[in-house]
């Protein structure tokens, strides 16, 4: 019996020391891996300075796709990814970077006729601010909150994501289209009611939240892509997807943003319900039987030709960003399954070779195969929440 004792304790202390050398090496890696997306980006930021465009992504042929300069969703990434390096590394060039290539769009802070004003000002001048305490970004923030509000329909308890008097929206026959990625839009109104102490910005926010929580997710806790209203009664009109598989399936990335929503929800109401419906998508998302073994998913859980589908680690980054801060707030333990999709992120599979991918950090996101966009490329906002999401690592190691 002693002997079996010694023999337990002695495969004990070898786990044990196993767990902390592989802890001692996560946490080293991820600065390795900071390092590298620094060294990519800054040639990145070569490219990006002598065309004075923000970069998005590849076209078909393999070249750099800029941003829209009259509009474009996803211009406020790339600034925002200046943010993170310039957190991280205290380099003066990477503030000079994000403050020259925000500034290319602060006049979009005036448009009320889209509703990712959230995403583009909230990784930008909300970085900066937080970063500076610049009262001239706190201005713009709050200009850009007034105009997404203008889109905020009482009636309906949400904010409008597209006008539908145009393109291939127009087609569709919907009158109040929303969006589950309108959750990421939110952060924006909670940041400006603080900042501003008027809470016109938050109960927007937690009406949308809350509209959402209802309409948006099936009994399996998936959500649906867009949720069409009656503008005059609120009622339902439909349920539908624009960039799944089908109206029923699970377009990964809507999973992600309903994940993260609904975590920055709480961290700004501590109200229960979003905790709770945080991990909920969470449970869904971790424990989908289809999803690979390296945690990077399908672009929809249920492409219809998988496992012959394109991953879209746009979606994974987003999922471990937002884990990585549920996992502090939530008594569940998500350690394991954030170390594992950190660890395949950093892979070669996924991150690529310094001097390749045009300079983008990460390989193999998905934009809408449904519309034929940006299928197995680099996007900037992989790379936005894969930076941040290293920065959280890090700081959970150093807790």
């Amino acid at each position: 019996m002693k002997s079996y004792q010694l023999f337990a304790l002695i495969i004990l202390c070898i786990t044990l020391s196993c767990a902390n050398n592989v802890s001692e090496n996560e946490s080293f890696s991820a600065n390795e891996q900071f390092e590298s997306a620094e060294k990519q980006l800054a040639l990145l930021l070569k490219d990006a300075e002598t065309a004075n465009r923000i970069p998005r992504t590849l076209n078909k042929e393999g070249d750099m796709h800029w941003t829209n300069p009259n509009f474009d969703w996803t211009e406020g990434f790339y600034p925002g990814s200046c943010w993170y390096l310039f957190e991280q590394t205290k380099d003066q060039k990477w503030k000079v970077a994000a403050e020259k290539f925000q500034a290319l769009f602060e006049d979009h802070k005036n448009l009320t006729t889209n509703h990712d004003l959230g995403f583009v000002f909230n990784c930008s001048y909300g970085n900066g601010y937080r970063l500076t305490n610049n009262a001239a970004f706190k201005e713009v923030m709050i200009t850009a909150a007034d105009s997404l509000l203008t889109r905020f329909n009482t009636n309906v308890g949400c904010i409008k994501s597209w006008d539908v008097d145009r393109g291939w929206q127009a087609e569709r026959g919907w009158k109040y289209p929303v969006i589950i990625d309108n959750m990421m839009n939110l952060e924006l109104l909670f940041k400006v009611s603080e900042l501003t102490g008027e809470s016109k910005y938050k109960d927007a926010a937690i009406t949308h939240a809350n509209t959402t929580i209802k309409n948006h997710f099936r009994a399996d806790n998936s959500s649906v892509h867009v949720v069409d209203y009656d503008p005059e009664t609120g009622d339902v009109r439909g349920k539908y997807t624009a960039q799944g598989y089908a109206d029923e399936s699970s377009w990964a990335r809507g999973q992600a943003w309903g994940l993260y929503g609904y975590t920055v929800c709480y961290r700004f109401t501590k109200d229960p319900i979003y905790l709770q419906q945080a991990e909920k998508i969470a449970e869904y998302i971790l424990n989908f039987e289809g999803t690979p073994q390296d945690g990077i998913p399908y672009w929809d859980y249920h492409a219809s030709k998988v496992p012959n589908e394109p991953r879209d680690v746009s979606a994974a980054t987003i999922t471990v960003s937002a884990l990585l801060e549920l996992d502090k707030y939530s008594k569940e333990d998500y350690k394991s399954s954030i170390t594992k999709i950190m660890t395949s992120l950093a892979s070669n599979a996924y991150t690529a070779k310094l001097g390749e991918n045009k300079h983008f950090i990460l390989k193999h996101s998905v934009g809408s195969i449904p519309h034929g966009n940006e299928i197995d490329v680099p996007l900037n906002y992989a790379d936005y929440y894969y930076l941040e999401a290293l920065g959280r690592f890090k700081s959970s190691q150093n807790q």
